[in-house]
């Protein structure tokens, strides 16, 4: 079997509709889905599978939503072909995939995982709310170029490249005005650019107060070693001391996702084989992006084994 790694998606990956069928056709699944209602105190379930995708797409919702839905799909990969799931050697997530990716790896608890999570999303959509703000992704154009284009738009205000996805796809973040100019910088030089539906600056100092809830509510809970590597958005090295990781989360709100590095780290290590558990296939076209030849496959309501 290939050397094997686990990839685990991010906030912009939902869709109405994810999670139904898999919770239909996997009772693992469905008693997840049935955790989450009773810990959350509202139907995720409902939400995930019939929406609306107003209240879906909320910071609030979405981070719970796609982290229940992920673990879903990982049942559904547990149940048809558990011997891929064995053979997992290292595993990622982009932003809020690092917890589904932790828990996978037995570093927290689905419970303690989830309720960390929904504070996570609460904290963010705060902060988003504090300052009005938000993120835009740049496309086909090299680093230099958009370090050049976030230094110029700084002028009208906070704005830092969040997101460091794959060649040609760089995300900047910060105060609105700041992400304007930026859009016509950035088109002016022939660049895509689209903005992203999130609710404000992620990945900035905008966050600040957001990684503060955050470090109070991870601080009494129990978290372990984890089983197999799972590597950082923040510095791209895998963690093993329990405080380090809460440290390292904690971080993560307030520092960009380095998902390219991390993905050169995984392929430097020999991983062969990757699998995308969870909605949406964006990290499989991202790591296209890093490397062509190297087979990604999706697993979710849409895809199979």
């Amino acid at each position: 079997m290939p050397r094997t790694g686990f990839l685990f998606p991010g906030q912009g990956a939902q869709h109405v509709g994810m999670g139904k069928q898999i919770s239909e056709q996997f009772p693992a699944a469905r008693r997840l889905f049935e955790q989450a209602n009773e810990i959350l105190g509202y139907d995720l379930a409902k939400l995930c599978f019939e929406g609306p995708s107003s209240e879906l797409d909320s910071t609030v919702y979405s981070q719970p939503a796609i982290f229940v839905t992920s673990l879903a799909c990982l049942e559904k990969l547990k149940a048809e072909s558990p011997e891929i799931v064995d053979a997992c050697e290292i595993a990622a997530g982009l932003s809020l995939g690092e917890y589904t990716a932790l828990v996978f790896a037995g570093a927290m608890s689905f419970e303690d995982g989830l309720r960390v999570v929904q504070q996570r999303g609460q904290a963010m959509q705060d902060a988003a709310d504090a300052t009005p703000s938000g993120m835009v992704s740049v496309l086909m154009l090299p680093l230099e170029e958009v370090q050049a284009i976030r230094e110029a738009a700084s002028s009208k205000g906070l704005l830092q490249i969040a997101n460091y996805l794959c060649p040609g796809n760089l995300v900047l973040s910060g105060e609105n005005a700041a992400c304007e100019y930026a859009v016509e910088l950035a088109e002016a030089k022939g660049a895509r650019v689209v903005p992203l539906a999130v609710a404000g600056a992620f990945h900035t100092s905008i966050m600040h107060p957001a990684d503060e809830r955050l470090a109070a509510a991870l601080a009494p809970v129990s978290m372990q070693s984890p089983r197999i590597p799972v590597i950082s958005n923040v510095d791209v090295q895998a963690h093993s001391d329990p405080e380090e990781l809460k440290q390292i989360l904690v971080q993560q709100v307030i520092n960009p996702v380095r998902w390219e590095d991390s993905m050169r780290n995984l392929l430097d290590q020999g991983i062969e084989q990757f699998y995308e558990i969870g909605p949406g296939r964006v990290l499989t076209g991202l790591l296209k992006r890093v490397n062509r030849k190297t087979p990604c496959t999706v697993i979710n309501d849409s895809a199979t084994v």
